[in-house]
């Protein structure tokens, strides 16, 4: 079986920080990094995936490479480093949002950073019909430079180019550089998908029809942009001038971890690879990002299909 999506970057161990039991942390172990979720999310949803980067030679990384085969995406590019594996510290508030720091660079070399253009088949890419990066990649050679050799390719087979800025400042060397990054990155996509707080990092507002259109009108290869409002919902905009706007669901949130790569993952499935039009795309996009907050950890929320169908016949009447 073909893959059809392959996504490229980080794979990461998520320390998530979970409140306190008799006066100690509860700190749990979670597989995590933007790009190999969405395989996984990808995977879930019933269509081959695979995944582009780079693990340590350790036991973080090999529980990494087993979750991600245990949810069948394709790891023949994955490739183990003389490395540590990259850590995420994640803490979750009463609220369910995160906030993050990390073991990596700048502040540690490991294993995410070290893939370079010699470790990828470029061969495989081409039977693939999407293939999706990640922001948080492109803050360091040589992975950075693989990452837009990858999207270059792609792009020049017609392959469709999914971008997220994944935008994390405690890895990057400044925000100048990470703002270069995201504007590099813009030119080599076919479709942007960012979150409202990176939209107001980069562009410095929260109107997403304006960012919209100012990425569609600056960058003519970008065929639809999405942005992931959170509790607001979703938007997406394509370049023949559909728009869609949806409410998020109303559901009780214990984590957001992992929610923006699992409505990513969903766009791209619902809109991409079945073709559905833009404004059932993001209501199926807020259903799977809403199970997914109900739920504590990233990959291990992400739902299957039948999950979220039975999900949209209990909440759409």
């Amino acid at each position: 079986m073909k893959v059809e999506l392959y996504s490229v970057g980080e794979v990461l161990v998520d320390m998530v920080f979970k409140g306190k039991s008799r006066g100690e942390p509860i700190v749990e172990a979670h597989f995590g990094g933007a790009p190999a979720n969405l395989a996984i999310g990808v995977s879930r949803l019933g269509h081959r995936a695979g995944f582009i980067g780079a693990i340590g030679n350790d036991l973080l990384g090999e529980f990494l490479l087993r979750t991600l085969r245990i949810n069948d995406v394709d790891t023949r590019l994955v490739r183990i480093k003389k490395a540590r594996t990259t850590l995420a510290f994640v803490v979750v508030d009463e609220r369910g949002e995160r906030m993050f720091f990390f073991y990596r660079k700048p502040w540690g070399e490991t294993a995410d950073t070290m893939l370079t253009v010699e470790d990828v088949d470029f061969e495989r890419i081409n039977e693939a019909k999407i293939v999706h990066f990640s922001g948080f990649s492109t803050s360091y050679p040589p992975t950075s430079e693989t990452v837009y050799a990858i999207a270059e390719y792609a792009l020049k087979r017609e392959i469709k180019v999914s971008y997220d800025p994944t935008f994390r400042e405690d890895i990057w060397p400044s925000k100048n550089a990470a703002k270069e990054a995201f504007e590099r990155s813009l030119k080599l996509s076919t479709i942007v998908s960012l979150s409202v707080d990176e939209m107001e990092a980069f562009y410095g507002t929260t109107d997403y029809r304006f960012v919209a259109g100012k990425i569609l009108e600056k960058h003519s290869n970008v065929e639809t942009v999405a942005i992931r409002l959170g509790a607001k919902g979703a938007y997406a905009k394509s370049r023949n001038g559909r728009e869609a706007f949806k409410e998020a669901f109303k559901v009780k949130v214990v984590d957001t971890t992992g929610a923006d790569d699992a409505w990513t993952a969903a766009f791209l499935v619902s809109h991409i690879l079945e073709e559905m039009d833009l404004e059932y795309s993001v209501t199926f996009s807020n259903a799977v990002a809403a199970i997914v907050c109900t739920k504590f950890g990233a990959t291990t929320a992400f739902p299957k299909r039948d999950e979220v169908e039975e999900f949209l016949r209990r909440t759409i009447k």
